[in-house]
């Protein structure tokens, strides 16, 4: 019905497809890994130069520990849960017109194996053509990769969203079972502690010597991968809510109540499963996705809603070519080529220089990714 009570003579317009608040998030998280980690120095030299020393509880937050979680543990499942938001508007699409399984797994599969290679290139040592630096499963891309083949098998195989659902609530109830009931040889069910849980005695078996093998590295990532596709379906299910057409405003309200809702399930299976970011606990997957939500959340009020947009392009450029961003991170590293060409100038702002030195080597490297979005060039995996 119109205004004046009489029946609308024109459908209401379609939701749009592509919502920009899913690139602005994805340039938000490039932000911090970009160079590698020049935003991290940007912000940590800025309070610095600011307060003239780093707080304990901002220095504390910006790094990764075993237990519990903090800011920086949040860039890694930012990074896969908007990968999932942005399925509904590209895989979605293809679903909806019709596509047939074959293309769309033959597309799947090329994507994951390019993701694969890029992650070996990138963390896996693959270039240097020597099996004993080899690393086959150890790297952000591969985990995107296993998260993405994962959500789009249960798309294109599962229609309903409830069922889809209950299939990532099974993925995390699968880990959580597995961690919690067998126990590794030597070892004890239920052990979260570094070096001896189950998680990286699968690793070490099944990857063998081609995995990270440093005393410092706990991560693991053949059962974290189930994990990995339960923070991928989250954000697949924020794509849907934001491609429906729902009022932009109950979108918000939405995804401010699901990040709610996430935060409060996290919280209370922490207390059985404890929330390690290292391993990709369960409980680690639902509280990192209720803080996906809400950060989701505020750039879509801020942008989709308010329509206040101008101020985000920078962020747009980093995350239009965000595998592009993540594969040149050792050509602007902050702490070689930024610093053999800035750091000479940055030296003469005194207390100033890190940051100087941070800012500087961003920008280069955005003014790249700048050109290349002039040119509509675009890494597509």
């Amino acid at each position: 019905m119109n205004a004046s009570g009489q029946p609308a003579t024109t459908p209401p317009a379609p939701p749009p497809e592509r919502i920009l608040a899913i690139d602005a998030v994805r340039g938000f998280d490039m932000l911090w890994i970009a160079g590698p980690e020049a935003g991290h120095w940007l912000v940590t030299s800025f309070v610095v130069l600011l307060l003239g020393r780093m707080p304990e509880g901002l220095k504390y937050q910006m790094d990764h520990h075993w237990g519990g979680f903090t800011a920086w543990d949040l860039i890694m499942p930012l990074f896969l849960f908007i990968v999932g938001a942005a399925m509904p508007f590209s895989l979605g699409r293809r679903i909806d017109a019709g596509d047939g399984r074959a293309a769309i797994y033959s597309k799947a599969l090329r994507r994951v194996a390019l993701l694969w290679v890029l992650g070996m290139i990138s963390q896996g040592n693959l270039l240097q053509f020597r099996l004993d630096r080899l690393e086959l499963y150890s790297n952000t891309l591969q985990a995107i990769a296993a998260g993405y083949l994962i959500a789009t098998v249960v798309m294109v195989e599962v229609r309903n969203v409830r069922w889809q659902a209950v299939i990532c609530a099974g993925l995390l109830l699968l880990y959580w079972a597995a961690m919690a009931l067998i126990a590794p040889p030597g070892g004890t069910a239920g052990d979260y502690s570094q070096g001896t849980n189950l998680a990286e005695w699968i690793d070490r078996t099944l990857l063998g010597a081609f995995r990270n093998d440093s005393p410092n590295y706990h991560y693991t990532w053949i059962l974290s991968s189930l994990g990995f596709g339960a923070t991928t379906l989250l954000g697949v299910f924020a794509g849907y809510l934001l491609r429906s057409a729902l009022p932009a405003k109950q979108k918000l309200v939405a995804l401010i109540g699901g990040g709610g809702a996430l935060l409060l399930l996290g919280w209370l299976w922490s207390f059985s499963i404890p929330c390690i970011k290292h391993l990709w606990t369960s409980s680690m997957v639902l509280w990192a996705g209720g803080w996906c939500l809400l950060v989701l959340a505020a750039f879509y009020g801020v942008i989709d809603v308010l329509g206040w947009r101008r101020w985000c392009f920078p962020l747009v450029v980093l995350g239009a070519n965000a595998i592009l961003a993540y594969m040149m991170q050792p050509l602007f590293d902050v702490h070689h080529l930024g610093e053999h060409l800035f750091g000479g100038f940055s030296k003469l702002f005194g207390a100033g220089a890190n940051f100087v030195l941070a800012l500087l080597t961003c920008t280069a490297l955005w003014c790249c990714l700048w050109f290349l979005y002039q040119k509509k060039i675009f890494l597509r995996v």
